[in-house]
């Protein structure tokens, strides 16, 4: 998936309104993140295999540490203890904060579980996969990203309120435009011989600046 795991972290902001939705989205793009370092310094792997599904032309042949389920509750856990410690002078609900970022990036998995043909890895080796491959049907994948994104979205902006352009506007205009990407992306065809490290390096640039965005535009709505 890629905007419905935006939708899950705009959702999340509404349970606490002290927690950053940067921090959530970085939660929630945590293990595609990880994923990106982990190619650079070939630990993980992924190749480009046109036609392997309909929507996604991508094939991760060993990304266990940042994608399977053993993973994922790893990174949850680990993301619940450090913010549990880090609020432990503030006055927000630590526990509750916590647990919304922790359950963030689980939601990674279980999102992904959905879309992905059965390459998730569910230990932390490659013998036991899941996947409903959901990308093998275009409409449908798509409609369901959509809706979650979009349910998101409507959640984060009642929950909020904008007094500045930017604050009014600004989150609309943002998800807008990475919407017209994710249309752009599903609609390109993935050339064959396209360099493998500079989508990766894209790929992590691309997530880093959308966090640096959404932490400007959340600050500016109250």
């Amino acid at each position: 998936m890629f905007i419905g795991h935006y939708g899950i972290a705009l959702a999340a902001k509404r349970i606490d309104k002290d927690i950053s939705l940067g921090t959530l989205f970085f939660a929630t793009q945590f293990a595609d993140i990880l994923f990106f370092v982990l190619t650079l310094v070939k630990i993980e792997r992924m190749s480009f295999a046109p036609g392997i599904t309909k929507v996604s032309p991508l094939d991760f042949t060993h990304y266990p540490y940042s994608h399977s389920l053993a993973a994922s509750f790893f990174w949850a856990g680990l993301f619940f203890v450090v913010f549990r410690i880090a609020l432990l002078n503030s006055d927000s609900n630590k526990n509750r904060i916590a647990l919304a970022i922790g359950a963030t990036v689980l939601s990674h998995f279980l999102l992904d579980a959905i879309v992905h043909r059965a390459d998730l890895p569910l230990l932390g080796g490659d013998s036991y996969k899941s996947g409903l491959g959901l990308w093998n049907y275009v409409f449908a994948s798509s409609l369901i990203e959509l809706l979650i994104f979009l349910s998101g979205l409507w959640m984060y902006l009642k929950s909020t309120k904008g007094a500045t352009f930017a604050g009014k506007y600004g989150m609309i205009i943002f998800s807008t435009f990475v919407t017209v990407i994710w249309i752009a992306s599903l609609l390109t065809p993935t050339p064959s011989d396209l360099n493998i490290i500079g989508f990766v390096i894209f790929g992590l640039v691309f997530q880093l600046i959308v966090i640096g965005i959404v932490s400007w535009l959340d600050r500016k709505r109250v």
